[in-house]
C-alpha cells in the first residue's frame, strides 16, 4: 500500500498558479510548494509577483515570476512561455485568478463589467487550458483545477455576472476533463464560500454581515485560504488520481442552508 502522504507529493512537478499573490492563490501556490512543486508565481503586478517569488525561495521553493493580465491574450501566451522556457515542462495548472467588478443585479449591471467579469474568470481559464493543456499531455498525466465559487451554484440578487460566469468555469472543467482525460489530464473546478480574502474582507467587517455569514454557515466559521487549497492539492496529486469533471464545493456546510 502506497504511503499516504507520499500521494500528496508533488516532487518535481511544474505548477503555474494564476492570481497567486494573495488570497487563495497565495497559499495554494505555498503548499503546492511545499509539496515539493516548482512554482510559476502569477497575478497582474510585477513587483507582488517578485515579492511572492523571493519568499517561497526563502522557504526552500523553487519558483519564477510571471507577470499577467489574464484577461490579455499576449499576457497569456507570455505566462506559458515563461512557463516552458524555465522548467520545460508543465504538470499543473490552477486558474485561480478571478475579479467581481459589480455588486449588483444582471438588470442593473454595466454591459463592460459583464465582459470584464467573463473575460478574467471565464475566457482566461479556457483560453489558459488551450495553452497550457498540449504541455501537461506531454507529461502523460496531470492536473487543471479552475476556481469557481457557490455563487454558481445558488443565485442571489448581488450575484450577478460573477455567478454566471462562475456556473461556465464548472462546466468548462466538465468539458475540459472530457476531452483531455484520455490524454491523463483530471479537470475539475472547486467552489469556495466566503473566504477570508481581500475580495470579502470589506464586507466582513461588518459584524452584522459577519454574524449574518455565520449564521448561514453550519461550521460556524469562514475559510481561510489554506482551507481551499488543501482541497486543490489533493485534486491535483496522486490522491485525486481517480476525480475528474467535479465540482467540490468547500464551503463549511453553507449551501445546505441555501434554501431556508
Amino acid at each position: 500500500m502506497a504511503d499516504p502522504m507520499a500521494l500528496l507529493r508533488l516532487d518535481g512537478q511544474v505548477a503555474v498558479v494564476t492570481g497567486s499573490t494573495r488570497g487563495i492563490g497565495l497559499a495554494t501556490a505555498r503548499l503546492l510548494g511545499r509539496a515539493g512543486a516548482r512554482i510559476v508565481v502569477s497575478s497582474r503586478k510585477a513587483e507582488a509577483c517578485e515579492q511572492v517569488r523571493a519568499a517561497l525561495c526563502d522557504e526552500g521553493v523553487e519558483a519564477i515570476a510571471a507577470p499577467c493580465h489574464t484577461a490579455l491574450e499576449a499576457d497569456r501566451q507570455r505566462l506559458a512561455e515563461a512557463a516552458t522556457a524555465a522548467f520545460g515542462r508543465v504538470d499543473v495548472l490552477i486558474s485561480n485568478a478571478g475579479v467581481n467588478p459589480s455588486f449588483s443585479s444582471l438588470q442593473d449591471l454595466p454591459e463592460e463589467a459583464w465582459d470584464k467579469v467573463f473575460d478574467v474568470n471565464l475566457k482566461a481559464a479556457w483560453r489558459l487550458s488551450q495553452l497550457l493543456a498540449p504541455e501537461i499531455a506531454k507529461q502523460g498525466s496531470g492536473a487543471m483545477v479552475l476556481l469557481s465559487s457557490i455563487g454558481s451554484i445558488v443565485a442571489s440578487p448581488r450575484s450577478g455576472a460573477y455567478a454566471v460566469a462562475k456556473a461556465g468555469v464548472n462546466h468548462l472543467a466538465r468539458q475540459l476533463a472530457h476531452e483531455w482525460g484520455p490524454a491523463g489530464i483530471r479537470v475539475n473546478s472547486v467552489a469556495p464560500g466566503v473566504t477570508r480574502t481581500d475580495m470579502v474582507r470589506a464586507a466582513m467587517a461588518d459584524p452584522k454581515a459577519l454574524e449574518a455569514t455565520l449564521r448561514r454557515t453550519p461550521l460556524r466559521r469562514i475559510a481561510e485560504p489554506e482551507d481551499i487549497a488543501s482541497v486543490i492539492l489533493f485534486l491535483v496529486s496522486a490522491a485525486g488520481r481517480h476525480v475528474t469533471g467535479q465540482t467540490l464545493v468547500v464551503d463549511g456546510g453553507a449551501t445546505l442552508t441555501a434554501a431556508n
